[in-house]
């Protein structure tokens, strides 16, 4: 039997969500596993379309709950700007919910809808018409919804022109140290700068070690044009995923790894699953400083030369969580090449909600 939570501490909870998000949600299913009453953490999802199959709406969100070790129940919580009067919007997609979580054995504790004028519990039978005003659940909530910072910093024309010719320095430089063919055209002279940053390279995890320490927000077109260089190529963009999910000694097997796979050897099976989202659980804060830069990286870049920043950036959001976010630098990815890898495999994961393994760990 669910249990009906107060509408004094519904409110409550309500007021926490925002807090636990960092944003609060809009058009949104949001579902909180616990156990023993206690929170395991906090999930969102697009609400879904008026034609969706509800029942399989629920199989995929309850799956997700499921998937939350030791859960035992959740509340869930719809956020719709539909209005409460004359009833609770949602009230089928609840009614799905609870008949899917009754199947897999889970407990639906509250099931409430925060609407445009008002809110409510589905399992409260004293509610009166058009729920409980929304003054009670409105405290100090932050102004952001899910979508809220995905866009990419703001660069202005110059500093993208300084880029593009940082790029083309460094593409001279590393054709006349390596003989890497310039897809940007040769120049003829090479920038000490260029020549500097191409040695740099030679040592490609200490470089993405030092990345870490950068100045996201102030960065030299040099130091956009090498790490954008870098994510442009799938093989030292993996490498970066790897070492920035883990630690530099990571980054040296990655890269011994690619070598080796590169002349016939297999590829080993530890540091493909991080690119899945399996393993160890990353350092959230490496991958916050990481998704930042590669930002503002994917903002300095010409247009046509972001696909991979922005395929990175999304791989990086998707692993701390934020699918919102993964979708659209995905897309943003594929607007500049419709067949990048990466970013297909993102957008598939968004789509069908799939998360990494290590988003249902404590």
């Amino acid at each position: 039997m669910s249990t009906i939570v107060a509408a004094a501490d519904a409110a409550h909870l309500l007021r926490l969500v925002p807090r636990l998000l960092d944003y609060t949600p809009t058009q949104s299913l949001v579902v909180i596993p616990l156990r023993s009453g206690r929170s395991l953490g906090v999930m969102r999802v697009d609400l879904p379309p008026d034609d969706a199959d509800l029942d399989a709406v629920a199989s995929t969100v309850v799956g997700l709950a499921c998937r939350v070790a030791g859960v035992e129940g959740f509340v869930a919580v719809v956020y719709t700007d539909e209005s409460a009067d004359p009833a609770l919007p949602g009230a089928d997609l609840i009614g799905a919910l609870r008949r899917t979580a009754r199947a897999c054995g889970l407990d639906v504790v509250d099931a409430l809808t925060v609407a445009a004028d008002g809110w409510g519990s589905h399992l409260d039978p004293t509610l009166p018409r058009g729920g409980h005003p929304l003054a009670l659940i409105e405290h100090r909530a932050p102004a952001s919804d899910q979508s809220s910072g995905a866009d990419l910093p703001l660069a202005d024309a110059s500093e993208v022109a300084g880029t593009a010719a940082a790029l083309a320095s460094l593409e001279s430089a590393l054709t006349v140290l390596c003989g890497i063919p310039s897809t940007l055209g040769a120049e003829t002279r090479v920038d000490p700068a260029a020549l500097q940053a191409a040695c740099a390279l030679d040592d490609l995890p200490a470089l993405y070690e030092e990345m870490l320490e950068w100045d996201a927000a102030a960065l030299d077109p040099m130091r956009v044009a090498v790490l954008g260089w870098c994510l442009s190529r799938p093989s030292l963009r993996d490498v970066a995923i790897v070492q920035w999910s883990g630690d530099q000694d990571r980054g040296d097997d990655a890269l011994d790894a690619q070598r080796r796979w590169e002349d016939g050897d297999e590829y080993p099976v530890d540091l493909a699953e991080v690119l899945w989202g399996e393993g160890p659980r990353p350092d959230p804060e490496r991958l916050l400083r990481a998704l930042e830069l590669v930002r503002q990286v994917a903002a300095r870049l010409p247009a046509d030369e972001r696909a991979g920043a922005c395929a990175t950036a999304g791989w990086l959001a998707w692993a701390l969580g934020r699918s919102t976010h993964a979708g659209r630098y995905a897309a943003a990815a594929l607007e500049v090449d419709p067949r990048l890898g990466l970013a297909e495999i993102l957008m598939s994961f968004v789509q069908s909600s799939h998360l990494p393994d290590w988003a249902f760990r404590r």
